[in-house]
């Protein structure tokens, strides 16, 4: 899964607003949720999901990078079943998540350069493609 609009789902704290301000044409803006480009923004959002999802990570069947949500199982039944109670802990937060990039049931997935299969972790060919495709050298220089 994929939370929607990543950042901008963190609400800046009254206090933050003040460093976060831009100036528009008709006065100055002041963001109420984190826009993207801000230095600490990843990690801020990291620690968002990290509260969110406290039980299920120390379960270890659910990984969170950033706004990729992975939900890892044995069965169908036992996917089905982990994956309605992230749902649920979405739907509760109020989080939105990005149906168009959003993939349920797959044995095999790419994600964070990787592929991810129950049997294996392995590397994406197309990430490594212009390695491999590189002539040797053919000097000692």
């Amino acid at each position: 899964m994929n939370a929607l609009k990543g950042f901008h789902q963190n609400i800046v704290t009254p206090r933050a607003r003040k460093y976060l301000r831009i100036i528009v044409h008709c006065g100055v803006y002041e963001y109420l949720r984190m826009p993207f480009g801000i230095k600490n923004s990843p990690s801020h959002f990291q620690r968002m999901m990290n509260e969110i999802f406290p039980e299920t990570l120390s379960e270890g069947w659910l990984i969170i990078c950033i706004y990729d949500i992975i939900v890892c199982s044995k069965t169908w039944e036992e996917h089905m079943y982990r994956l309605s109670r992230v749902l649920i802990k979405i739907q509760s937060v109020n989080m939105k998540t990005s149906l168009k990039k959003c993939h349920f049931g797959f044995k095999e997935l790419k994600a964070l350069g990787h592929v991810v299969s129950g049997l294996s972790l392995g590397i994406d060919k197309n990430k490594v493609a212009a390695v491999l495709l590189k002539p040797m050298p053919q000097n000692k220089k």
